[in-house]
């Protein structure tokens, strides 16, 4: 598109006065960006795919897996024993330099052909250029590409380098990068010493030129905290600076930024001093952090178990309609005593001593559920689930759902004491 804006019609004219992509740099490219192939035949022949000159191989082993060097070019292949003759590789390459106050990084496109017996074909030319203003802006200038949802490489080639919109198709990963650089001195002023922490240049250079605590970050070497919240830029870092700066002050170094701002905000959610050096920089980060996660953990539960407990006092009224006509039902074959449960507060008490599900799940609300324990000398045996659609015995469970060794003497218990529940119902 045309450019419209000042910065734009700058950088189109700019954008014209950067020199050529220089033989030395293509070499370079060439030769760092692919991983150059050695074919090994099945008599052990190897063939270099820089060259095409063959000979003898070590092994298959040796070969494969501690790779060799081509005694003719002295290229370092990856050696693989198959019958494909061609091979094919695409990769990005970037040149970062500066040009009259710009940042600019400049990203190519390379292909290598090779056939076996043949030297190795090599094409480049670029696709695109990101020009950074020294207070963060940035504006695209690239080829045109293909319209695909499947294919990331289908440029144009003889289009023209015209303004782009910022579209994070041009957020490129080039597969090497020149390792001679020209940096701005803005940039250089805000911390970059040449490296780039896992970080694309694009992201670190606007950050580090629009944003002073990245700046701080960089020179306090918190690069993991730089990292982070440049990636995850949901994250706000202004919500963690004040434990940053205790533990910049501390000389505490961050290993583990997505660790640590989750441990910042257990410590938040459990009223800790977030200015206390003694709690923003644990010794053991990852301990400390495992430990408030399972006290968070067991707080969230009982609060949930709370939540359940209050809920079911609320809907004590709804389970007296249901079931009061069994209220009052018990037998006993003179060992074990049966009784049906008459309230929700029952219902928790069963869940809770026998460690299962009959009061977290509801079963005091089942309409054709009816729920009766079993005792032995007041120590509860087993809990018995009785259908009222059929007056079955559906499940008979002792602690921990687990059945007992008086299980099959409970349930022929209940059985012969239908009659009792089956008069209640046509009461």
């Amino acid at each position: 598109m045309k450019p419209r804006t000042k910065i734009q019609k700058e950088v189109m004219h700019l954008s014209k006065r950067l020199p050529k992509i220089t033989e030395v740099q293509r070499q370079y490219a060439f030769h760092h960006s692919f991983e150059h192939i050695g074919r090994r035949s099945a008599k052990g022949i190897i063939t270099c795919g820089e060259c095409g000159h063959q000979w003898q191989g070590n092994g298959a082993l040796a070969d494969t897996l501690c790779g060799c060097t081509c005694p003719h070019c002295g290229m370092e292949l990856k050696v693989h024993t198959i019958r494909k003759r061609v091979f094919k590789e695409n990769e990005y390459f970037s040149i970062i330099t500066a040009c009259k106050g710009y940042q600019v990084i400049r990203f190519f496109f390379a292909k290598a052909y090779y056939k076996i017996g043949q030297a190795a074909e090599y094409s480049i030319y670029e696709v695109a250029q990101r020009w950074i203003a020294p207070n963060g802006k940035f504006e695209t200038i690239a080829k045109l590409r293909g319209i695909s949802f499947i294919y990331y490489d289908l440029w144009q080639e003889y289009s023209p380098m015209e303004i782009r919109r910022n579209h994070h198709v041009y957020d490129i990963t080039p597969a090497c990068t020149y390792p001679r650089v020209r940096i701005i001195p803005e940039l250089k002023r805000n911390g970059f010493k040449g490296e780039f922490h896992n970080l694309q240049p694009l992201e670190l250079f606007c950050e580090l030129l629009k944003n002073n605590q990245a700046e701080t970050l960089i020179k306090t070497g918190q690069y993991n905290l730089l990292s982070y919240f440049i990636r995850y830029s949901s994250k706000s870092i202004a919500t963690y600076w004040n434990a940053i700066r205790i533990a910049t002050r501390s000389k505490y170094i961050v290993e583990d930024a997505g660790i640590w701002c989750d441990y910042i905000d257990l410590l938040r959610y459990f009223n800790k001093d977030t200015n206390n050096p003694k709690y923003i920089c644990p010794a053991d980060l990852k301990a400390e952090h495992d430990r408030l996660v399972q006290k968070k953990t067991e707080r969230l539960e009982r609060e949930r178990i709370e939540q359940q407990k209050h809920k079911a006092l609320e809907n004590e009224r709804k389970f007296q309609e249901l079931k009061a006509k069994f209220f009052g039902i018990s037998f006993t074959d003179g060992t074990i005593q049966v009784r049906v449960l008459e309230s929700v507060a029952d219902f928790l008490e069963e869940g809770t001593a026998m460690h299962h599900c009959v009061f977290t799940n509801n079963y005091y609300l089942k309409p054709d559920s009816l729920i009766l324990s079993a005792t032995i000398d007041s120590n509860r045996v087993e809990t018995i689930e009785i259908s009222l659609k059929t007056l079955k015995v559906v499940q008979s469970r002792g602690v921990c759902n687990k059945n007992t060794e008086y299980h099959d003497q409970i349930i022929n218990l209940v059985n012969k004491n239908k009659h009792l529940i089956r008069k209640r119902m046509v009461a």
